[in-house]
């Protein structure tokens, strides 16, 4: 009786590159769903030298608000000074 191991490693092949593939979406998926913005206490961090830091604070939770339902929201990139 001839077995045929080309079949055979080709499809353990095919099946390793399957659970890989599925593997890291499942990575992918879980790692994303718990990186969120910033939590309350460094959003005023962030808005203690602003002028007005109510304002300030309040964008940033609308902008946390609208990052969540899935909207796209803009930050604005500060260039890095020597």
């Amino acid at each position: 009786m001839k077995i045929d191991l080309s079949f055979s490693l080709k499809q353990t092949k095919l099946m390793k590159l399957f659970l890989n593939n599925i593997l890291f979406v499942l990575v992918s998926v879980l790692y994303a769903s718990t990186s969120y913005s910033l939590p309350t206490n460094r959003r005023g961090e962030q808005c203690h030298e602003k002028s007005n830091r109510q304002i300030c604070v309040k964008r940033m939770n609308i902008k946390k608000y609208n990052l969540l339902k899935g909207n796209r929201i803009q930050i604005p990139v500060i260039p890095f000074k020597k």
